[in-house]
């Protein structure tokens, strides 16, 4: 088998057929019919699992540009519910009116998003949660802060699960209610677990101690010998199940439900005369993450140069969809030094695997 991780997968220059594509476009992923068929085979059975029916009314609140994670779900929910729409992850009054405009029942969105959602509810449009209707809340995509599941399932008294959605394909391989701490894969051979720095897939029952989730996707056409690292970092507990992860490891970084390319930044900054470090902070002081990159200039001339500022936020605008604010340092350095991440939420363990398992 082939070991690959998000930034070493191959971009097939000769694929036909619907490609799935990364905003940075560092992955590139082809579906043929086939393929596409598979997938929602896959979707739906996951969804069918995770408690999807004939009954609900499903909006799918998650990626639909390049990725095309929230019409793929939409399309699985609309061929086993009775309806099913993808408006996307912007704007939390339009999510509000799209929900009040399907009357639905079933709201499939990343954790920080159906906490934003909640807390504007109450804060900015002074509405009760519960004149929503919602019977169940999947969530997908993210880490979830602490405590995030028991306060949407008592303030909206819905049914709160999570999809396992892969960072290649957008696709739902597994699902878990709030009360398991295992994934159940719609399928035996999808997910497996390997130490972070080994290419060697684990086998159950397993042992105590960091793993990192990989796919082994062998309903796909061109990938189906291979092996896809997730970059997502999960802590074993003993026995034969897979919990959801609590970290990540490798060149992407999880913002705002997000893959962002940590590579991509770098060689957008390096073209930029004047940096001598830049240093990405992520965190997450309310419901939604936010990131900020630091600069420090290598001459004080920069410091207060607002074109200088405008270059590096077009810079990050033109590779991401995230928004990144700039903070300029006051300080300059004449000593230039590589990049760095730092990660306040405590979910990014590092850039290089052989260095976070030492």
């Amino acid at each position: 088998m082939t070991w690959t991780t998000r930034d070493a997968l191959p971009v097939p220059r000769d694929a036909a057929g619907l490609l799935l594509v990364s905003p940075e476009a560092d992955v590139v992923v082809p579906l043929s019919a086939e393929d596409r068929a598979a997938a929602l085979d896959l979707a739906r059975t996951t969804l069918r699992a995770a408690g999807v029916g004939p009954a609900d009314r499903v909006v799918v609140a998650l990626n639909n540009d390049g990725e095309a994670t929230g019409a793929l779900l939409a399309q699985a929910c609309a061929e086993i519910a009775q309806a099913a729409a993808a408006p996307g992850p912007r704007g939390r009054l339009r999510l509000h009116h799209a929900l009040e405009a399907v009357r639905a029942t079933t709201l499939i969105t990343t954790p920080t998003g159906a906490m934003d959602l909640l807390a504007r509810l109450h804060l900015e449009f002074l509405l009760d949660p519960l004149d929503l209707g919602l019977r169940r809340i999947l969530l997908a995509g993210e880490i979830p802060s602490p405590g995030t599941y028991a306060q949407l399932a008592s303030e909206f008294e819905a049914e709160v699960g999570e999809l396992y959605v892969d960072p290649f394909f957008g696709l739902p391989m597994a699902h878990r209610s709030a009360r398991d701490a295992a994934y159940a894969p719609a399928r035996d051979g999808l997910l497996g677990v390997a130490p972070i720095g080994k290419d060697v897939l684990l086998e159950p029952p397993y042992e105590a101690g960091a793993a990192e989730i990989v796919v082994t996707p062998a309903w796909h056409s061109t990938l189906s010998g291979a092996t896809l690292r997730t970059g997502q970092v999960v802590r074993l507990t003993g026995g034969a199940g897979i919990p959801g992860p609590d970290h990540t490891v490798g060149e992407h970084i999880l913002v705002r439900g997000r893959w962002l390319s940590l590579p991509r930044v770098a060689a957008a900054l390096a073209r930029i005369d004047g940096i001598a470090h830049w240093d990405l902070r992520v965190s997450r002081a309310g419901t939604l993450d936010s990131a900020a990159l630091h600069v420090t200039f290598n001459r004080a001339t920069l410091v207060r140069n607002p074109m200088w500022r405008s270059r590096i936020q077009q810079a990050l605008v033109a590779i991401t969809p995230v928004a990144i604010e700039v903070v300029v340092e006051e300080d300059v350095a004449e000593q230039a030094r590589p990049g760095s991440v730092t990660d306040l939420r405590g979910h990014h363990l590092g850039r290089d695997r052989a260095a976070v398992t030492e």
